[in-house]
């Protein structure tokens, strides 16, 4: 099998990125969001104009990054300019989603990496999801005690301060 690239999002990914944006979510939240939402008709379609839209605006300040395999995109992470009021960090991770076969391969750490640096940082994660939550521990993101309603579940605010004196 090919080794996994992890390089910029170009606007010649938005197919693949819309396809592993979905798969991401129905492999991650199934059972937390309804079938309704995650088996939507025109889900992928949704998703490719969400990235027509972000890769075509340099403006917004976003960082986004694929990985692939053989060709084929697996991952995709986003981050920028964090949101909100007031929020606890002036960087945000958007987006990092990794199709379920290639956990474990590195190309995760890669994405992240990838969009976020060594900046000090801010993102949500479902909760429950131990994987990515453990995932994010080891990058030094701990939670703040922000906690949302998120499908059946709940949404765990994380930060982190910049690492490696950057």
């Amino acid at each position: 099998m090919s080794e996994i690239v992890v390089r910029a999002a170009t606007q010649a990914d938005v197919a693949g990125m819309a396809r592993v944006h979905v798969l991401g979510w129905q492999e991650t939240y199934r059972g937390l969001v309804s079938d309704e939402v995650l088996d939507a008709p025109d889900f992928v379609e949704r998703r490719e104009q969400m990235w027509t839209s972000v890769l075509a605006d340099s403006a917004n300040g976003w960082r986004s990054a694929v990985a692939e395999r053989g060709g084929r995109i697996v991952g995709i992470a986003a981050a920028g300019p964090a949101q909100g009021e007031r929020p606890p960090r002036d960087w945000e991770l958007y987006i990092l989603y990794l199709l379920a076969e290639h956990h474990g391969s590195g190309a995760g750490q890669r994405l992240l990496d990838a969009v976020l640096e060594d900046r000090a940082s801010v993102l949500r994660v479902a909760d429950p999801n131990p994987r990515a939550q453990a995932f994010y521990r080891r990058n030094g993101f701990v939670p703040d005690g922000s906690r949302e309603p998120f499908g059946t579940g709940h949404e765990i605010r994380m930060v982190r301060s910049a690492v490696r004196g950057a």
